[in-house]
């Protein structure tokens, strides 16, 4: 490294202990070869200019949930210098990335040569400008429809001067893990591998068990609850009454209705047929989360009971609320029935350990 490419490295591996040691932990061992990582990235900023043809390699940091996967990357990017910088979710990237392909695929748009622009790119260029260094965190590919899609996302985002450090809980060779899918996806997956460095954190510690906000305030997330059907006391106990059939409305998400039990200022209800099992999208429920800081879902079933698709969908529903952190409610049976095939438990094991933060009756 130059000199100026070890202050930088140096300086982040302190920004990282400085900031663990404000919100009153130190770094796990699990945690420390992305730390690593990540702050040789920092110093490899520093040394590239206008005469380095590449940007630094890109990094995909991958680990089982509340490994503190996002608190790395969140950490990295506000120590790092440049303010040609970004951090985007998964769910809200890809639902402006539909929107924007929607949007240029109907323009036609073409550059001044008379070639046909792909939507794909023009919406990526929308999305980060001149973004140098992007953070794209809790990473999947589970939707064989949108496979495709995200395969010619990645292509774009790895041939680009910008550097991605990616988050996810699965692997490279996890993603898409239907076994009737993933060979459509085995070529973004080389393309991972060949193109990232790819660090796993993998520690037993899960923070969201051990750690608070810095303010102190629990995350509204772990203040959900996993309700039996009727259990009016455990109602009671989180402030909700149940809906009365007059209060049966709907809510307009991306121009669809979708029908709730009761529709509140800050609590919608809906039953799990309607936002699992009808054809809604992470986009939609990500929608949801924006306007309610409380969603409650009524007549769960066990998982092994419902289609493949109804657990993609309340796994991404899940996955949205813990993220976005609203208070989530499911009032029906255990989701994850241990009676359920062990191939289905595997698959379902991040949605479990996300369960496991709410309390139950």
């Amino acid at each position: 490294m130059t000199d100026k490419a070890t202050k930088q490295y140096e300086a982040m591996l302190a920004h990282f202990r400085r900031t663990a040691g404000e919100r009153g932990f130190t770094v796990d061992p699990a945690q420390q070869p992305a730390v690593e990582r990540l702050s040789r990235l920092a110093g490899e900023f520093a040394r590239t200019g206008l005469l380095v043809r590449r940007p630094p390699r890109h990094v995909y940091l991958w680990g089982p949930v509340g490994r503190g996967k996002s608190w790395l990357v969140n950490t990295f990017l506000d120590g790092l210098a440049t303010p040609r910088k970004r951090r985007l979710h998964f769910h809200d990237f890809f639902r402006r990335l539909h929107e924007g392909v929607a949007l240029h695929a109907a323009d036609g748009h073409r550059d001044p040569t008379g070639e046909r622009i792909a939507a794909v790119d023009r919406a990526v260029d929308e999305l980060l400008g001149d973004c140098r260094v992007l953070v794209f965190d809790e990473f999947h590919a589970h939707d064989a429809g949108d496979a495709m899609l995200v395969a010619r996302l990645f292509r774009t985002l790895l041939d680009r001067r910008i550097t991605l450090v990616t988050t996810s809980n699965y692997p490279p060779a996890g993603l898409m893990p239907n076994p009737l899918y993933h060979h459509l996806f085995e070529p973004t997956i080389r393309l991972i591998e060949e193109r990232m460095d790819v660090v796993e954190i993998a520690g037993p510690v899960d923070f969201r068990r051990e750690r608070q906000p810095a303010d102190g305030t629990p995350r509204r997330f772990s203040q959900g609850a996993r309700l039996r059907t009727g259990d009016e006391e455990g109602l009671r106990a989180l402030g909700l009454t149940r809906p009365t059939v007059s209060e049966a409305d709907e809510v307009v998400v991306h121009g669809r209705p979708l029908r709730a039990a009761a529709v509140r200022d800050a609590e919608a209800w809906f039953g799990f047929a309607e936002l699992c099992e009808g054809l809604t999208s992470a986009a939609d429920q990500l929608a949801l989360t924006e306007r309610f800081p409380t969603l409650v879902l009524t007549d769960v079933p066990p998982l092994a009971d419902a289609t493949p698709d109804g657990r993609r969908r309340f796994a991404d529903l899940v996955d949205v609320c813990c993220d976005r952190d609203v208070r989530l409610v499911l009032i029906g049976a255990d989701p994850i029935d241990e009676r359920a095939p062990e191939d289905l438990l595997s698959d379902l094991d991040r949605t479990a350990s996300r369960l496991a933060l709410l309390g139950s009756a």
